[in-house]
């Protein structure tokens, strides 16, 4: 009888752990904890307690609040201690604690601590969905990377509004994001520089301000980011910065013939502009960083810097002009963020980088070498940062998969070599087609692999987009903006940093042969994403977001798949043709073909200018209506 009422005991103890399995719980965690127990046969707190709890909890997020308080539920008081201990070993670290009618956290920052908060905040989502009480919990985490952040391209075309920008840090505070940079080539209002930026809508210095007061608020460093050697295109096109020009007329780049790129480096006016410019715009942000760019410097050494190129190295003139690009920061009270793809042209001038400088070690292929490239820096004593993408740009719907892969190879080669920061890029190329909301999954999951990887978060993706984003019970909304972002595989074309739909519109008038994507475009791969984005739609129309962006969110993605699909329309059209060439398409076929995009224009307008201010549209608008104009 005795054996029987300890194996009936044990049972029942079996149960409630199982009833209480960590991956039950630890699927409603954005974070995974780098540590979490489970006592499943003891309760914490108990379903009753969770209405005050969670109004409780908001409160104490938005106030920030430390300190000991006796909350009383209806089921007890709760003994609710939150406090901070800055000796910490981890980034960002925190320890929970829930016991019988008790909360506590101990964390190394006022950030840690809101995200302890925030922690407890998922667990009551999980006891209230699944109908249960919340046991017994300890939870010991932190971040794998120092420094968790996001860019946002504001150059191309898109500027968000004020109201946008606010809405987008509160997202990327929830999401422990403590970095925030909007990469700016044009689109500060400079004083005396009105040429440049008169049309693109610009961040004035009092909004730069008014975010940076919001950022800090949140526990995130805004750092300010103004390209200052290579795409200064939008600077260089007036002929009033001409003579800064490394390229005044074409030079045969790696890229083709290309001018106006990129600012000519022997030309000392080029530096005095960057002075003028760090002296104005750096004063605005509290951050201690400042991103001076100088990515993808092609025009250099094949201009006005030719015969010194020739002389001491193209490396080398690329290596002092960024040094005194540092030097001058440095002047401005801050420390140099710069991309890091030049100088890994030049492995052997790496160990001359000043050890203030940080590197910001970019690649957006899911085959970027992450690993290869990161040791160069490692190995002389540099800072560095790991920057993947969300792969949105030049896809209007989305390169998941790749972004997927890019996001974790960035994660695990970053920790293990020591990266102090793990940067996501959003960018806008051509046009900036793709919404805000094209990129949610991608920025989400890279900000949980910025915290801790872990391949079980990619599992829950689809569930916590619609849990905590999307807000939608229907669970249609996050099923379809996944199915579009991933339609493009079905073209079965080579990947590269655009997809078929987006190749389509960039290179209408330009042959399909002369590309290694777009020669191997056929029509069963065309018709077979096509219908997959028809899937994607029939899964939206179906969906019911009840979150702050919801009416917007259906709009815009429904208005990206519908450029993806006139993407896919003219490659049809093109296939058909003797040449594949968009000249040779009937001339009724034409006719349709402008008249679908015509109206895609027409909408492209409207859902524009929710988010974003007006400028930067015309230039967007413009690259959509040449294919028109071509059509007719």
């Amino acid at each position: 009888m005795m054996k029987i009422k300890t194996v009936l005991l044990l049972f029942v103890v079996f149960s409630q752990t199982a009833l209480y399995s960590n991956e039950n719980i630890l699927k409603y965690l954005i974070f995974r904890p780098q540590n979490m127990e489970v006592a499943g046969d003891k309760i914490a707190l108990e379903r009753d307690q969770f209405h005050v709890l969670e109004t409780f909890l908001i409160k104490s997020l938005q106030e920030g609040s430390t300190g000991k308080w006796e909350l009383k539920t209806p089921k007890g008081t709760v003994d609710i201690r939150f406090y901070l201990e800055s000796h910490l070993e981890h980034h960002d670290e925190y320890r929970l604690n829930l016991g019988r009618n008790e909360i506590h956290i101990k964390a190394k920052n006022p950030r840690a601590l809101r995200y302890g908060k925030q922690t407890i905040l998922h667990l009551l989502e999980y006891a209230q969905t699944e109908k249960k009480n919340l046991p017994f919990i300890n939870v010991n985490d932190w971040a794998d990377f120092e420094r968790r952040g996001f860019m946002l391209d504001v150059s191309r075309d898109k500027v968000p509004t004020m109201e946008s920008l606010y809405a987008l840090i509160d997202q990327l505070s929830d999401w422990r994001i403590n970095e925030f940079q909007l990469y700016t080539e044009h689109t500060f209002a400079y004083r005396n520089h009105k040429k440049v930026w008169e049309h693109a809508s610009p961040l004035t210095a009092l909004e730069i301000q008014q975010l940076d007061q919001y950022c800090r608020q949140r526990g995130i460093d805004l750092v300010p980011n103004q390209n200052s050697f290579g795409h200064m295109e939008n600077w260089l096109k007036h002929d009033e910065y001409l003579d800064l020009s490394e390229c005044e007329t074409d030079c045969n780049t790696i890229w083709g013939k290309r001018n106006r790129t990129a600012l000519a480096p022997t030309n000392p006016k080029s530096f005095e502009l960057m002075q003028e410019l760090y002296a104005e715009l750096l004063p605005n942000f509290s951050s201690k960083y400042a991103n001076i760019g100088g990515d993808e410097t092609v025009e250099l050494g094949l201009g006005k810097s030719k015969a010194l190129s020739d002389s001491i190295g193209k490396g080398q003139v690329y290596l002092d002009f960024l040094m005194k690009l540092n030097d001058e920061i440095i002047k401005n009270g801050k420390q140099t963020q710069f991309w890091g793809d030049i100088v890994l042209n030049h492995p052997e001038l790496i160990k001359d980088i000043p050890k203030n400088m940080t590197a910001l070690v970019w690649g957006y292929d899911a085959t970027y070498p992450f690993d290869k490239n990161l040791v160069e820096f490692e190995n002389a004593g540099l800072d560095f940062y790991v920057c993947p993408g969300t792969s949105s740009w030049r896809s209007e719907i989305g390169r998941n998969q790749n972004a997927f892969i890019n996001l974790k190879n960035a994660a695990v080669e970053g920790k293990r070599y020591g990266a102090k920061g793990y940067l996501i890029t959003d960018w806008g190329d051509y046009g900036h087609f793709q919404p805000r909301s094209v990129s949610y999954a991608t920025q989400l999951l890279g900000a949980s692999y910025a915290w801790n990887y872990s391949d079980k978060t990619l599992d829950n993706l689809e569930f916590l987009l619609n849990k905590y984003v999307f807000k939608d019970e229907t669970e249609y909304t996050a099923k379809a903006l996944l199915t579009l972002g991933n339609a493009y595989l079905k073209t079965n074309i080579p990947e590269g940093n655009a997809n078929a739909f987006h190749l389509m519109i960039r290179r209408f008038a330009w042959t399909m042969q002369g590309q290694y994507q777009t020669k191997h475009l056929n029509k069963p791969g065309l018709l077979a994403a096509k219908e997959e984005i028809e899937k994607g739609l029939a899964l939206l129309h179906k969906a019911k977001p009840e979150s702050a962006d919801a009416k917007i969110i259906k709009k815009e993605i429904e208005q990206a798949s519908r450029l993806a699909l006139f993407g896919i329309d003219l490659g049809l059209a093109r296939l058909d043709t003797k040449d594949k060439s968009t000249k040779e398409i009937p001339k009724k076929i034409k006719k349709e073909l402008a008249h679908e995009l015509s109206e895609i224009i027409d909408n492209h307008k409207k859902i524009w200018v929710i988010r974003n201010r007006e400028g930067g549209l015309k230039d967007s608008v413009e690259k959509l209506e040449d294919v028109v104009n071509y059509l007719k």
